[in-house]
């Protein structure tokens, strides 16, 4: 399991409670003033998730003003690049006479050097917040300063890739262990440098390797998104990022697998889930396996035998599949 913290607010006496909230946002992200119109009877949670260098760190709570001042950043600059990923709820954030505004599935921005006023509407607001020192970004600082501010969906392109991976990650920590924190940080670390840099005109800045690594997730994501296309192949794939076919078999040896099977793994992982759900048990097997791009029932009950050991109908009536080539 990776390194986490539970905070809630519930555990202390009510007259400790704001005060530890603004004790441990000044520790997660920098030291900052709070006031809230809640501040009497403060509800708020926060999980703290270590991914080595880099932390992600989901919370609810109520009706917020985040005041970070010039002379809080003399005090303290840890110099860090922030995105918070908007789950749900309103906020407007200020610097100097700069204002942004922020509703569900928006990234606000900001960095610790910066003099800063966010307000949020009454809650509850969830949020999922990403601390990124500076040596892990990829971009220059003064690149990464530039897209404080800057309109950042978490519903398109890299942004809606950072919004999955931060969204998944945070869903179940319990499904990682520890090993895979360093990766998962330098996968995050990619990824919001190469939104930084997608914001500010910036790519070329960005050193081949996270262009590289960013583009793989790119194309596993489209795979994921396409997996019930029969017509879904490697050249396919290739075509729809503008690449080459011996390009996208390159990034894919680099990650110890091909093209085909990376797409045969996740449409097998697809049926099995749906074989195993109670829901679809009046599902015939073979529509099963079409609706995930399987053109016949024979081929697709050898790769599953192949993958998992047993048939597709030994799955639906309760075997144990959990293990496999696929798995």
């Amino acid at each position: 399991m990776l390194s986490e913290t539970v905070f809630r607010s519930e555990d202390l006496p009510q007259a400790e409670r704001f005060g530890a909230w603004q004790d441990l946002l000044s520790r997660t992200h920098a030291p900052m003033r709070l006031t809230s119109t809640h501040q009497a009877d403060f509800r708020a949670q926060q999980r703290l998730i270590s991914l080595g260098e880099v932390t992600l760190w989901p919370a609810v709570f109520p009706q917020l003003v985040f005041l970070r001042t010039p002379k809080l950043i003399r005090q303290s600059d840890p110099e860090h690049g922030h995105l918070s990923l908007v789950v749900n709820g309103n906020a407007v954030a200020t610097w100097g006479r700069t204002q942004a505004h922020y509703s569900a599935y928006d990234f606000h921005t900001n960095d610790t050097s910066r003099p800063y006023e966010i307000v949020t509407a009454e809650g509850p607001i969830s949020m999922i917040g990403i601390e990124v020192p500076r040596a892990q970004l990829s971009l220059p600082w003064h690149k990464v300063q530039q897209a404080v501010g800057q309109c950042m969906s978490g519903r398109e392109g890299v942004g809606a890739l950072l919004a999955q991976f931060v969204t998944q990650v945070t869903a179940d920590s319990s499904a990682y262990g520890p090993a895979d924190a360093a990766r998962l940080g330098g996968v995050l670390s990619d990824l919001v440098s190469t939104l930084f840099a997608s914001v500010t005109d910036a790519d070329s800045a960005l050193p081949p390797e996270t262009r590289t690594r960013t583009l793989v997730l790119h194309v596993k994501a489209f795979i994921r998104r396409n997996l019930h296309e029969q017509e879904l192949t490697p050249a396919s794939v290739a075509a729809a990022h503008y690449i080459s076919n011996s390009h996208l078999h390159r990034l894919f040896r680099t990650e110890g697998t091909t093209v085909a099977s990376y797409i045969r793994d996740q449409r097998l992982q697809g049926a099995r889930r749906d074989l195993a759900d109670p829901a679809l048990a009046a599902t015939p097997v073979h529509v099963i396996a079409y609706r995930w791009g399987f053109k016949d029932h024979a081929t697709f009950t050898r790769a599953f035998r192949a993958a998992y050991g047993s048939t597709p109908s030994d799955c639906r009536h309760g075997a144990d599949v959990s293990t496999g080539g696929a798995g």
